[in-house]
């Protein structure tokens, strides 16, 4: 049942988030911030894609979007990560906050196939802010929550790759209905960074298959 009214409440509830413990740049972790996740979450909220839904969230970090899914009143919500490290925290939140519809996995996501009955996927992969970073990792993610069979995909992306994500989300039998926008802000957690700060253009693809 949810126990969340207003979008304001989400956000402080998902504040209490810790960030990743031991950010590792190898698997580019930067933490989705409170206001980002919870406006994302809402409105996924008021299209009806949580309530009573079994929500996946692939590459789920510290589990905000379970989490934050779990609030809304998701019947179950999983959260899937390949680092130990994170997923040992975000059952902590979870225990502490004692809610029993969310469930965290350790492992690849693409060695994920639990047989579970998904109806919306959340996924926040690494998109390619690094210069170094290896691409393609956000279309890993994409193929993946297909094979899941999901009734709805949610994805951020970088915004600059916006014109080729929609024809590769078309020719794999996507329906896109909605793009959101945000600036996401990269925090100087990493050796090679060289800003205390750095906001990135970010779109999350809503997507029906």
């Amino acid at each position: 049942m949810k126990n969340i009214t207003r979008k304001k409440h989400l956000e402080i509830k998902l504040q209490s988030i810790p960030t990743h413990p031991k950010p590792k740049v190898g698997l580019e972790q930067y933490t989705t911030p409170s206001i980002i996740a919870s406006d994302l979450i809402w409105n996924a909220y008021s299209l009806g894609d949580i309530e009573d839904m079994n929500v996946i969230d692939l590459g789920c970090g510290t589990g905000i979007f379970a989490i934050g899914c779990a609030l809304m009143g998701a019947n179950l919500s999983i959260g899937v990560d390949v680092d130990v490290d994170s997923i040992n925290l975000a059952c902590e939140v979870k225990d502490k906050l004692k809610l029993d519809n969310v469930k965290f996995i350790n492992k690849d996501i693409i060695d994920f196939n639990e047989g579970y009955d998904v109806n919306t996927v959340f996924q926040n992969p690494p998109f390619g802010s690094q210069r170094k970073a290896e691409s393609g990792q956000d279309l890993k993610f994409v193929k993946k929550a297909i094979e899941l069979d999901p009734e709805v995909l949610y994805s951020f992306h970088m915004a600059s790759t916006e014109e080729f994500l929609i024809n590769h989300y078309e020719n794999s039998n996507l329906k896109i209905t909605h793009i959101f926008r945000y600036k996401f802000p990269i925090p100087k957690i990493y050796d090679f960074h060289t800003k205390e700060k750095q906001n990135v253009d970010v779109i999350v693809i809503r997507a029906e298959l």
